[in-house]
C-alpha cells in the first residue's frame, strides 16, 4: 500500500514506489502557462520531473501511473498566517486561557488534519502552535502541514497580545502572547521564544479586535523594539519577523523595523506601500477572517463593533496595495476563521484584484519565498519535495473553487497521499 491514511488520524509511510500524476492540467507554481496534458514524477519523496506528458522520461522500474482525467495538478498550498489551538470563530481567550495545555494539543490535532485535507502541506502557525506540534507532523504522530511555529506573539503591555480585561492583574495566556516592554524586554523575550524552538517571531505593532483595552489603530512595538527583535531574530540562522499590524502607524514602525511580512496591514496607504516596496516586505492580507462576520450571540459587544469595522477598512484599503504590486503572500487566520477553509483566500484575493494565477502563486512560490523555503517548497520543478494537490476542474476559471474542500481530491505531502478522494493512487 502506497497511499497515506486518509481515514485515520496516523501518518502515512514514505512511499518507496515511484508515481507519475498526468493527464492533468499543470500549473506549477512559477507563473508560466499552465501545462495541459501536463505530468508530474515523484520518486522518494521529490519532484523528479513534471512538464507536457508527451516528454516525459523513461520512467522508474514499478512506477505507478495515476491518470488525473484531466483535473489541476498544483504545488501543495502555503498559508502563512493559522492559529491551530484556536477553535475558528468567537476567540474567548479566558475560555482559551483555562483550558489545559494537553487538552488545546488533542483539540488541535483534528483541525490540522482538516488544513493538511483542504489543500494546505505547509503551515506558519503565529501564536497557540509550539516546537511539540511541529515535531509531531514531523514523526507522524499527527496528520497535518509541515509547520513552521511562532509559540507565541510578543505584545507591549496593553497592546494585542494582552488578553486581561480592566484593571485586571491576571496572567494573560502564554499559549497565545508574551508581554514585553522596551529594548531590554525584547530581548529577553524574543531569546526566550528561540531557545523554545520557534521558527518566526510574531510581534503585535498594533493593537486588534480580539484584545479588550486597545484598538486596531493604536501603535503597539515602536520601532527601536522591532529593529531589536528582527536582528536577534536574524543572529538566529536568519529566522524573520512577522507583524500584527492594522492600523497605518504600526504598518510604518513594523516595515522601519525590518519585518518581513505585514500581517493584515488592513489600513496600509501609500506611504506605507512606497516603503515596502522598496525594502521587499510582504503583506499577508488575511482576508479570510476580514470576510468572516463575527457571531454576534458569541462576539462580546466590544470586539464585534471593532471587527465590523476593520473588516470596512481592509476592503477598502487592500486593493490598493494590490494594485501597486505590493508582494502578497497567502495567510488566512484560520483559527480565527474556520479551520479547513483555507483555500477560500484565494478567491478573496482575486475580488481584490489579483489575477488568478497571481492568487495561486500568492498561495505557492510567494508564500515559500516569505518563509525562506522557497528551494524546497511552492513550486513543482525537480529536486523539491514532491507537496501536490489534484483539484477538481481548471482553477484559473474558477479559482473559488479551491475554496471547497470537496474540490480538491487528492493531497500528497513528500510525495505521500494523504487525502485521496477518488482513489487515484489506491
Amino acid at each position: 500500500m502506497i497511499t497515506g491514511p486518509t481515514n485515520e488520524a496516523t501518518a502515512a509511510p514514505a512511499s518507496a514506489v515511484p508515481l507519475l500524476f498526468h493527464n492533468g492540467l499543470l500549473i506549477d507554481g512559477r507563473g508560466g502557462e499552465p501545462v495541459r496534458d501536463g505530468a508530474v514524477l515523484v520518486e522518494d519523496g521529490l519532484v523528479r520531473w513534471a512538464g507536457p506528458g508527451a516528454e516525459r522520461p523513461e520512467l522508474p522500474a514499478g512506477t505507478r501511473e495515476m491518470d488525473v482525467r484531466g483535473d489541476a495538478i498544483l504545488p501543495g498550498f502555503i498559508d502563512c498566517h493559522v492559529h491551530m489551538a484556536a477553535p475558528g470563530g468567537a476567540l474567548d481567550h479566558a475560555q482559551l486561557g483555562a483550558m489545559p495545555r494537553s487538552l488545546r494539543t488533542f483539540l488541535s490535532a483534528p483541525r490540522m488534519r482538516q488544513t493538511l485535507f483542504a489543500g494546505v502541506t505547509t503551515a506558519r502557525d503565529l501564536g497557540g502552535a509550539d516546537a511539540g506540534h511541529r515535531k509531531a507532523v514531523d514523526d507522524g504522530l499527527l496528520v497535518g502541514p509541515r509547520l513552521l511555529v511562532a509559540i507565541a506573539m510578543l505584545s507591549p503591555t496593553g497592546g494585542h497580545g494582552d488578553f486581561r480585561a480592566g484593571t485586571d492583574d491576571g496572567v494573560t495566556d502564554p499559549t497565545m502572547s508574551r508581554l514585553a516592554d522596551g529594548v531590554d524586554d525584547c530581548r529577553r523575550a524574543v531569546r526566550d521564544l528561540l531557545r523554545k524552538g520557534a521558527d518566526c517571531i510574531k510581534v503585535a505593532a498594533t493593537g486588534g479586535v480580539w484584545s479588550p483595552t486597545d484598538q486596531p489603530d493604536d501603535d503597539g512595538f515602536l520601532e527601536d523594539e522591532i529593529r531589536t527583535i528582527t536582528e536577534i531574530a536574524a543572529g538566529h540562522r536568519g529566522k524573520r519577523v512577522a507583524a500584527h499590524a492594522q492600523g497605518r502607524g504600526g504598518i510604518l514602525n513594523a516595515v522601519r523595523g525590518g519585518v518581513a511580512s505585514v500581517e493584515h496591514g488592513y489600513e496600509i496607504d501609500d506611504e506605507a506601500i512606497d516603503l515596502m516596496l522598496e525594502r521587499g516586505t510582504f503583506l499577508v492580507p488575511t482576508l479570510t477572517t476580514a470576510n468572516t462576520d463575527p457571531d454576534p450571540l458569541k462576539a462580546a459587544s466590544w470586539a464585534y463593533a471593532k471587527k465590523k469595522h476593520w473588516q470596512a477598512v481592509a476592503r477598502r484599503h487592500i486593493p490598493h496595495a494590490i494594485e501597486r504590486g505590493v508582494r502578497v503572500a497567502m495567510g488566512t487566520d484560520c483559527g480565527i476563521a474556520e479551520h479547513g477553509t483555507n483555500l477560500r483566500e484565494l478567491a478573496y484575493l482575486v475580488e481584490s484584484g489579483m489575477t488568478p494565477m497571481g492568487a495561486i502563486l500568492a498561495g505557492t512560490s510567494e508564500a515559500a519565498e516569505l518563509l525562506g523555503l522557497a528551494h524546497e517548497i511552492g513550486t513543482l520543478e525537480p529536486g523539491k519535495r514532491a507537496d501536490l494537490v489534484i483539484a477538481r476542474g481548471n482553477p484559473l476559471t474558477d479559482i473559488a473553487s479551491l475554496g471547497k474542500p470537496e474540490n480538491v481530491l487528492l493531497v500528497a505531502k513528500d510525495g505521500v497521499p494523504y487525502k485521496d478522494t477518488d482513489g487515484l493512487a489506491a
